[in-house]
């Protein structure tokens, strides 16, 4: 893996660059010599007064200055920490780290819920020289011994509840003759007295490490700004997951971006619903430092534990996909708490529906859209809210901040285009085109497979997958995703705009749409539904619906009702959808 990051082709530097501009040689050259353009003028000097490689881990290091005394950290009823204590902490860690082996460009895995140590290791690992790799904890054995046989993890923290899922995978690697990583143990309760029962001799424990530890262990910074920093795994909803590489300069633009987009100012208390294993919890993992916030640690992410811990730690901020959105306003009534003030809440993943956030808002939540992709860091786009819209009826209000919007600050251009010839695609509302990003929150690329990097780069942009419209305003809407779109009759029918509909029905708990093959029209809209509790209704009332609604051809004409599977991250995983109703054929 070292000898890997050293003479990897995502360094762009020494990238094909001819086949990101095949058709712009001057881009080319002008992106050549980018890097010696500021030397034709006399008197200048890059040195270290006036040049330090972004990274944040700078972010923590000033904490542990500036906010010493306010809590870092709070995990459960007796775990709290301060930026000094956590500082010290990962100083230490990372020490360990290197007494166990770890070298520059060492590869060190988690696989963890959102617990006070997977903050610490979103900065120990990097402070230790390594990359980052954090791994779903939703994985069965056999997916995550192929994700540590790619990544070449070196180590891997694992917390005491899923002991068992990571020896099955460490006994995969030992079955193909790999040599599997060293496995350190989180645990599982807050108490540090207490046991673990079934930890091996050979294995190592993650208190211990951090006991064991130097803290005047001297912390190895980034050598360049394009560093990797860390590993991100797609969540696999359409393919194999890839390895998406993030830089140190990317991870510190974007986490400036994202706390910037949610209005965080200093102090912010933070409850973390965001899986810190999806692109590093949205970059919030570094975030919460550079602002002196607090990190309230969350295990189980319900209803209930959200609205107790809002109300115990004064929480302000949060995050959380579409779907958990839906399950905090569908919760039952004894789980919902009333809240002693507003609190700010990011959402992303997939579109929300506006009924989703106009009953969010009512419960006390002021809801802020986000869009990006792992292959963005996280957030990427956001609605960023007009104050003239604050006059509209509140269903339009809604409507306009499902849109996925603008760029962050961070990030130099987004752009619906099309997928061929490039070109872009009329601001009109209508037209619908490819989402493209390109800026330095855009990923190295990823691991081993300069093939999917050269196509996901192609034409000097990343190429997200998702079809949108851009609106007059500048603001963009996604429309579905590329595999997604259904085309019936020649007719591109957006399964957001049919899920929308859905979503407004008073039965309808959670849909999700895909095309069902159909010998006449080619393709016709196959709904998924599942009721609220309670609530007893028909297809045929459905459809019915939807086309009260609807252009005829866009409503469903098929409805299945059962559960709708997800990812750990709520993304609704259509491909299994898709797979359920290509088996059923055509309705006629």
């Amino acid at each position: 893996m070292n000898q890997f990051f050293k003479n990897s082709r995502l360094v762009i530097g020494i990238f094909n660059l001819s086949k990101l501009y095949p058709k712009d040689k001057k881009s080319t050259r002008q992106l050549c010599n980018l890097t010696d353009s500021w030397k034709s003028m006399d008197g200048l000097v890059k040195c270290s007064a006036n040049f330090e490689p972004l990274t944040p881990l700078s972010f923590l290091e000033r904490a542990a200055n500036v906010f010493r005394d306010r809590t870092s950290v709070v995990y459960g009823e007796k775990l709290k920490y301060n930026w000094e204590e956590t500082h010290n902490r990962c100083v230490k860690l990372a020490s360990s780290l290197v007494h166990l082996g770890i070298s520059h460009g060492d590869v060190v895995a988690t696989l963890a819920p959102n617990v006070p140590a997977m903050q610490e290791l979103h900065f120990a690992v990097p402070m230790a020289g390594a990359i980052l790799c954090t791994l779903n904890t939703r994985h069965d054995s056999a997916m995550l011994s192929i994700l540590l046989m790619h990544s070449e993890a070196k180590v891997i923290f694992v917390d005491q509840q899923l002991l068992e899922v990571a020896r099955g995978a460490l006994a995969f690697l030992v079955e193909k003759k790999q040599k599997p990583p060293l496995l350190v143990v989180i645990r599982q309760s807050d108490d540090e007295s207490s046991a673990i029962d079934n930890i091996n001799v050979r294995d190592h424990e993650y208190e211990s490490l951090v006991r064991s530890g130097e803290s005047d262990f001297s912390i190895r910074w980034p050598r360049t700004e394009f560093d990797p920093i860390s590993i991100n795994y797609t969540s696999g909803t359409t393919s194999r997951p890839k390895g998406v590489v993030y830089n140190h300069r990317g991870a510190y633009l974007n986490t400036i971006a994202t706390f910037l987009l949610h209005e965080m100012s200093t102090f912010p208390v933070y409850l973390w619903t965001v899986p810190m294993f999806h692109c590093n919890g949205w970059c919030m993992a570094w975030g919460l430092a550079a602002l002196g916030g607090t990190n309230v640690c969350l295990r189980n992410v319900s209803p209930k534990d959200i609205f107790e811990n809002i109300l115990l730690h004064k929480v302000t901020h949060m995050g959380g996909a579409p779907a958990v959105l839906n399950k905090i306003v569908n919760s039952p009534p004894c789980d919902l708490k009333p809240l002693p003030h507003k609190v700010s809440i990011m959402t992303g993943g997939s579109p929300p529906p506006p009924q989703v956030i106009s009953k969010m808002e009512k419960l006390g939540f002021s809801v802020n859209h986000l869009y990006g992709l792992t292959e963005t860091y996280g957030p990427g786009t956001y609605c960023l809210w007009k104050p003239d819209w604050d006059s509209l009826p509140p269903d339009k209000k809604f409507i306009l901040k499902a849109r996925q919007g603008v760029q962050h600050l961070c990030l130099k251009e987004v752009d619906i285009r099309d997928s061929t010839t490039m070109e872009k695609v009329p601001a009109d509302g209508k037209t619908i085109g490819e989402i493209m990003f390109r800026g330095n929150t855009v990923m190295s690329g990823y691991l081993k497979d300069t093939k999917a990097t050269e196509e996901a780069f192609k034409g000097g942009w990343f190429h997200s997958g998702d079809l949108a419209v851009k609106h007059p305003d500048g603001y963009i809407e996604v429309k579905d995703r590329l595999k997604d779109i259904i085309i019936s009759g020649g007719e591109n029918i957006s399964t957001v705009e049919v899920e929308r509909v859905l979503y407004s029905h008073p039965g309808v708990l959670e849909a999700a749409v895909v095309a069902r093959p159909d010998n006449h029209w080619g393709q016709t809209p196959c709904a998924f539904v599942k009721l609220k509790e309670g609530f007893s209704v028909g297809d045929q009332e459905i459809i019915n619906f939807c086309r009260d609604n609807l252009p005829h051809y866009m409503a469903p004409r098929t409805v299945i009702f059962d559960d709708i599977p997800k990812t750990s991250t709520g993304k609704i995983q259509k491909l299994i959808l898709r797979e359920k109703a290509n088996a059923l054929g055509s309705l006629f």
